[in-house]
């Protein structure tokens, strides 16, 4: 088997963040020539793309972005990803109110937009309008909801209410109106502290993030809630006109690195907070000016808390502003936490999407609810389990054939081995003994699996079988690892082996499982 490296398999994982919890990001930073490679630093995370493609003319007409770039449409869409650009009237009132007046000519421009340019969809990012226009902006979803085709997104940022409150811009979404007519509702739950604000703080404490999406839950279905999280922190440096002014967690990292900062971590907010002086010197080759600076901002260890609200409160998934922004080590650990598998060992590991897959589908659990132990050797118990959740095999434990003598009604696997037995899936190693401890090997799983998809050697387009000097052509296992490679299953090594015996660890039977993914579930 390929799958048998410890480097990531060259054959492209069936698991997709589509399999768990939905994930979109804004792209706004940085040169638009290079959207493609920011994006692809969040590897298989992201389902959907916003670039802010879409602003407002002073009369209240669409205004495209010179950053607009087919080739970029083109490039999401070969990986598998949507670009729904966001319309944007960059917090002006009154270009925002001109919009909403002028709505059924700008719509119908944004329809053709999409139209012309292949894109998928529009995310609406009205901001800063009063609660006046407030049905008048619902209104405008609707008619955009309307007239796309219904595989065409409509989505919209809604500004975060913890306090339910029904006055300000603040209150210019109508929650439960507004998800009536979108796919989803983007909550933009951060900006707690604010461009201006005297009073240095979180951008987004977890009691703001939570009080955001238990108000947002109470107005709309769970399932149309995306919680927004900031990839920046703002800082203040006693200069009045810079307070709460915005900085990339990347850069971030770098001042701090430069200017021997300290961090420490906020309990009562979970938040960290960084401090660190520039001097005059310092500050004359430095964009930032001289002061004592503070900067509240997300790090690893408050993200996984924010992510872990979205299995809490079972929301659709998970939104952020923006890309370009983050830290390197980001999207190792973001699917996991987002998908509500807090795996520490899966950060950064080849496997971690093929286990993301057939953890989201059920087929395989964690050891520990921390641990998944992706390069541990799977065993014959684990092994029977997962073919018999994978086939959905149910069946009365009394009503199931005779029993292991070393496998007791008290094994955690107990009832899993006898239905795969029941159902000729997989043998003892003898009449009456299973050694459910013992490694399952690359020729037992090859007979497992090739059991259970009831494969041939013809089938699956008639690809022919490899030989390997290792496999004797009349040995037992020999026509299930020919169906096997046939299939494009399995493969062998270099030299030419195949190495039957060699066992097969938990993070290849994850990538063996999502490369047979479209057989075990048609």
């Amino acid at each position: 088997m390929t799958i048998a490296t410890s480097s990531e398999p060259s054959v492209k994982a069936e698991a997709s963040s589509s399999q768990g919890k939905f994930t979109m990001s804004y792209l706004f930073f940085g040169n638009s020539n290079l959207y493609t490679s920011q994006v692809d630093k969040s590897g298989q995370t992201l389902d959907v793309v916003s670039p802010s493609y879409f602003h407002i003319h002073t009369d209240g007409s669409l205004q495209l972005s010179d950053s607009l770039q087919d080739s970029f449409i083109t490039d999401m869409h070969q990986r598998g990803k949507k670009v729904v650009p966001f319309l944007s009237n960059d917090f002006d009132r009154t270009l925002g109110e001109k919009a909403i007046d002028n709505r059924e000519a700008l719509v119908n421009q944004i329809v053709a937009a999409i139209k012309d340019h292949k894109l998928d969809g529009i995310n609406m990012d009205i901001e800063n309008v009063d609660a006046a226009y407030r049905d008048k902006y619902t209104d405008m979803v609707k008619m955009l909801r309307d007239k796309l085709p219904s595989g065409m997104e409509v989505s919209v940022a809604v500004a975060a209410n913890p306090t339910g409150a029904t006055r300000s811009w603040i209150a210019l979404y109508d929650y439960k109106a507004l998800a009536a007519v979108s796919d989803y509702l983007m909550v933009m739950a951060y900006d707690e502290s604010y461009p201006g604000d005297p009073t240095p703080g979180p951008v987004a404490s977890l009691p703001f993030v939570e009080k955001s999406i238990q108000y947002a839950v109470a107005q709309a279905p769970a399932d149309k809630i995306v919680l927004g999280v900031p990839f920046y922190g703002r800082y203040w440096n006693q200069n009045a006109a810079a307070n709460g002014s915005g900085v990339s967690a990347q850069k971030l990292m770098q001042l701090i690195d430069t200017y021997k900062g300290s961090v420490r971590y906020d309990a009562a907010s979970q938040s960290p907070v960084a401090t660190f002086t520039i001097s005059p010197t310092n500050a004359a080759s430095s964009e930032y000016s001289a002061g004592d600076y503070t900067v509240w901002f997300e790090n690893e260890q408050s993200l996984k808390e924010k992510l872990k609200l979205v299995g809490k409160y079972n929301l659709k998934g998970t939104g952020s502003w923006s890309l370009n922004q983050e830290t390197a080590n980001t999207w190792d650990y973001y699917s996991l936490w987002s998908d509500g598998f807090y795996f520490a060992d899966m950060q950064k590991h080849w496997a971690q999407a093929y286990v993301l897959a057939a953890a989201n589908r059920g087929w395989m659990l964690g050891i520990a609810s921390d641990r998944f132990a992706p390069d541990a050797a799977l065993t014959r118990a684990e092994a029977a389990t997962i073919i018999v959740r994978v086939l959905g095999l149910k069946g009365e434990a009394a009503a199931i054939g005779a029993s292991f003598s070393d496998v007791p009604a008290t094994h955690w696997a107990w009832q899993d081995i006898r239905l795969a037995k029941q159902s000729g899936l997989i043998q003892g190693i003898s009449s009456d003994h299973f050694a459910p401890d013992q490694i399952m090997t690359r020729e037992q799983m090859s007979v497992l699996l090739s059991r259970a998809l009831q494969l041939t050697s013809q089938a699956g387009g008639g690809a022919a079988a490899k030989s390997f000097t290792d496999v004797p052509a009349g040995s037992l296992s020999a026509g299930a690892i020919a169906a096997m490679s046939s299939n494009g299953l399995v493969d062998g090594f270099a030299d030419g082996t195949f190495r039957p015996s060699a066992s097969l660890t938990r993070g290849e039977m994850a990538a063996l499982l999502s490369r047979a993914q479209p057989l075990l579930t048609k």
